[in-house]
This record gives C-alpha cells, structure tokens and sequence, in this order.
C-alpha cells in the first residue's frame, strides 16, 4: 500500500525550478531513500512535503488525502514527521525537555488544568516524561537526560533529532541527512537504529549521501537530479544504472 505519493510534483524559485515534475511513492512499512548530488533538490521536496514550501504545480497524497496547501502543523498532526539537514533542537534544552516538548504535539491539558495542578495533568505529565524516556534509550541516548542539547557531541545531537520527531508519534518519517557529521561507527548503529523504527511501524524516507547506508537499508532509492527524477529501483539497480553514474561522475565516466 501507497502511504505517500506525488504527482508532478514542482517547486519554482524565480527562474529556478528546484524540483521538477516529481512523481514518487513510498510503500507503507518500507524504507526509501531519496539520493542525488548536492543542490538536486532533495530537501526542497522535504519541504514541499512539510508544507514549508507549497508546490507551483502537482499533487501530493498521504493515506490518499491531497496535501497541498496544507500548514506545516495540519501535515505534522496528519502524521509526518522531520528532520533537518541543519539540526534544529532547543540547544538550552536539556535532553529530556526537547523530546517532551514535541510529546505535548498530543496533550489534552487546558491552561487551566496546569495551573490548577489537576490530577489529569500531574498523570499526563508522567505519562509524557515517560514516553519520552522511552525514547531516548531508543536512540541510544540513556544516561544523558539532564545534558543539555548544545553540549551534545554532533552525532548524539542527530540521534536526539530523531527521537524527538518520533515524539509525533508519525506514520511517516522523514530524515534529512540523518548520518552526516557520524564516523563509520556510529552510522552502522545509526542503520540499526533506522531498522528498528521500521519495525515499530513507521516508514521512512530518508535523504542520504552516505551510500553505506542508502544500499545497507533501503527497499528503493530514488534518485534526483537538476530537480527531476532520473532513475529509480532497488538498491542494486539504482547502482547499476548509467543515468545516476553520469550524475554523480560526470559525463564520460564509466567507473565509481
């Protein structure tokens, strides 16, 4: 089943077309990577998804309802979740407090309730404090609840991102370089850890330009280029296949 797909998809800034005529779907419960040199578009299709940026053109369907036009919150409480290529935590944050923030996405408590102390929202509180938990050690970041997000090691930061849009509580995921800055180490848990999300039943679509971890883990890859989408397949044959050589090498290339 289709969870996500796009129609013609098509951004335009000034004389710039930044993605162009775009279709791609993403099958429920699988991974998908979206690949291409730098500046191919990538994360302007993340952001057209998010509704950063609404389309010029096209159409794009997540469990069969026409996204476009919709704010980012209306996409995000439908199910879509981020991260940024630049991370974007509360870096005066503690840990903890960074993934409960994006927890109370889904809190019933009035403003008169929290000021009142009622026991729904002492018990809603504990109940978000241990969600969030629960996620921190999901991503492999127990022990560091009280650090404060800018003192973070750069990797760890990145694995807070993730929890954090996990917090959602997403149907779809949507990682935006989530290995970049992270030694082979740390990538090879970072596979695992996508994996993992996976079997919880999220979907992901990931852009990556760590191909270590694009043929390790996906189920398709799609590829763009100057904006279009120029091939797209299983891991094996998106490696094989000349238009992408030609992208990433130049023309007249003939071996990676």
């Amino acid at each position: 089943m289709q969870l996500l797909e796009t129609r013609k998809l098509t951004k335009k800034f000034g004389g710039l077309i930044a993605v162009n005529g775009v279709d791609l779907a993403v099958e429920e419960g699988k991974i998908t990577a979206l690949i291409g040199p730098n500046g191919s578009g990538k994360t302007t299709y993340f952001n057209i998804l998010t509704g950063v940026y609404p389309p010029n053109e096209g159409e794009m369907f997540f469990n069969q309802e026409n996204l476009a036009g919709m704010r980012p919150s209306a996409i995000a409480r439908r199910g879509i979740s981020r991260t940024f290529q630049n991370i974007q935590l509360f870096q005066r944050l503690t840990v903890l407090e960074n993934v409960m923030v994006a927890e109370d996405f889904h809190c019933r408590s009035t403003i008169f309730g929290v000021y009142l102390r009622t026991p729904a929202v002492v018990r809603e509180e504990r109940e978000v404090r241990e969600k969030a938990g629960s996620l921190i050690e999901l991503v492999g970041l127990k022990g560091l609840e009280d650090q404060e997000a800018r003192n973070l090691p750069y990797g760890a930061q990145r694995l807070l991102e993730i929890a954090r849009a996990l917090a959602t509580r997403p149907k779809l995921l949507l990682l935006d370089e989530p290995a970049a800055g992270m030694n082979i180490t740390e990538s090879g848990d970072l596979m695992l850890l996508i994996k993992r999300i996976r079997d919880m039943g999220v979907t992901i679509l990931l852009v990556e330009h760590d191909m270590r971890v694009v043929m390790g883990i996906s189920d398709r890859v799609a590829v763009l280029n100057f904006g279009q989408k120029i091939a797209e397949g299983t891991p094996e044959e998106v490696k094989k296949n000349p238009d992408v050589i030609r992208a990433y090498l130049g023309k007249g290339k003939r071996h990676a």
